[in-house]
């Protein structure tokens, strides 16, 4: 990691190092000592860092440093997934550039009037932050002249993928040069990103702080159960663990069903997965766990490899694994991206080092309940549905916040949006006569749905 201590050892302009000096910025935090310098040098950077580590002033500090406030063009371009983080992101960079005499920025979010963004665009800016909805919608009307933008920041990107804005991202990437510094930070690196990645930047530099981004931890326990006692014993790892999201692996279509009508009946919010199943019907059961919309999937092998679901805590053979190479996929779905995970393998055997279900400690309580509901909506890309369309309703009609609104997952002719649990009545409410172009909201079928 760059060991840089001091703003002033970097080639920063006065007005810049004077006005840090003013706002208190003395030493560089982790993201900033070890990406700065490499935007600086315009090269990309795929930069990984937690959300308040600084890496705002980071990328804000190198696209000021890179502008030229004498020619009116846009010549910065930061896309943001919600309209909040846009406007924390250009109030930062306002702030570092105040001793930056005529630096003009825009903030193009949906949500807001488009009539006084389209004056202001008319009028010129030097920096335009926004959401990618309305970013590309500017860029259509030809009221946002990107052909000048030398930097080009997308933070937190991998939000934007959840959010289902991949499309407008690269439409927006398709409207600007070639030659610019393409920098990207976010959260996690799962593979989308790193996809992202190799199709908007060249040559990046990876920058890796603030983060448990390393090898994941994985412990594996084996229990003893007799075959006949083995729902009873799995109830019991489910009832210690109390996970809000776990995979469990069985051997066979019957087994599945079986399984999680077990599960079920006690309380549990299960779904299942497997060959048998219409491919919709199985992608939205691969989707209700992505958006933490049902707690636990009971998969037969066609899970175990493909599947890549953030922050999965718990795997489970039920029926353990015939091939060592299978075993190895269905237990790498859970300890990824450097996150601690577990794996319990139902055994009939005895032996040093395997669990007994007396081992096990249940927790008193109901079982774990969804931190997400979601819902189905008819219409997707064939109707021309996008993200923005669906954020900008949720937030301005049903009245939620961005913080409400979870994954969103359009396919051709329909959309799944995930919203926190606890917001249904806004949403019920809204949907009753609410439509988003011309297309009305309707729930998702399953227990933990309305």
């Amino acid at each position: 990691m760059n060991s840089l201590s001091s703003f002033d050892s970097l080639p920063l302009s006065p007005p810049l190092l004077e006005n840090l000096s003013g706002l208190g910025y003395h030493e560089p935090t982790p993201i900033q000592a070890a990406a700065l310098p490499l935007i600086l040098e315009g090269k990309d950077v795929l930069g990984q860092a937690k959300t308040g580590s600084g890496k705002t002033a980071a990328f804000g500090l190198g696209l000021l440093q890179g502008l030229n406030p004498d020619v009116l063009e846009t010549q910065a371009l930061v896309i943001c997934p919600v309209r909040e983080l846009a406007e924390q992101v250009a109030a930062e960079i306002r702030r570092l550039a105040r001793n930056i005499p005529n630096i003009k920025l825009v903030t193009l979010c949906g949500g807001m009037p488009g009539r006084p963004q389209e004056v202001s665009m008319r009028a010129g800016a030097h920096i335009v932050v926004g959401t990618p909805g309305r970013i590309a919608k500017h860029i259509r009307k030809e009221l946002l002249q990107v052909s000048a933008v030398r930097t080009l920041v997308l933070d937190e990107a991998d939000r934007l993928l959840d959010m289902g804005f991949a499309e407008e991202v690269m439409e927006i990437v398709k409207a600007l040069p070639r030659n610019r510094q393409t920098l990207l930070f976010s959260a996690t690196f799962p593979e989308e990103i790193r996809t992202l990645s190799r199709k908007l930047q060249k040559n990046p530099e990876s920058v890796i702080v603030d983060t448990t981004l390393a090898p994941g931890i994985v412990e594996e326990r084996e229990v003893y159960s007799k075959a006949q006692d083995k729902l009873r014993t799995l109830s019991r790892i489910l009832r210690q663990e109390m996970p809000e999201s776990a995979l469990v692996f069985c051997a066979t279509r019957q087994g599945c069903r079986d399984v999680a009508g077990a599960l079920n009946t006690e309380g549990f919010s299960v779904a299942t997965l497997h060959g048998e199943m219409e491919q919709r019907d199985r992608t939205d059961a691969l989707i209700r766990l992505a958006n933490r919309s049902v707690c636990i999937l009971v998969a037969t092998d066609v899970a175990a490899r493909g599947l890549d679901i953030e922050d999965l805590p718990l795997v489970i053979h039920f029926d353990p694994a015939n091939d060592p190479e299978i075993h190895l996929h269905r237990t790498g779905r859970t300890g990824r991206a450097g996150r601690k995970g577990r794996a319990y393998a139902l055994v009939e055997r005895r032996a040093p080092g395997v669990l007994s279900p007396e081992d096990l400690k249940p927790r008193p309580g109901s079982p774990p309940q969804p931190a997400m509901v979601s819902f189905l909506m008819n219409g997707g890309k064939k109707d021309k549905i996008r993200p923005g369309d669906i954020v900008g309703a949720m937030v301005n009609e049903a009245g939620l916040n961005a913080e409400d609104l979870g994954k969103i997952h359009v396919s051709d002719t329909y959309t799944v949006i995930a919203f926190r649990n606890g917001v249904q009545r806004k949403v019920q409410k809204w949907a009753a006569a609410g439509r988003i172009k011309g297309k009305r909201l309707s729930p998702m079928t399953g227990p933990s749905l309305f």
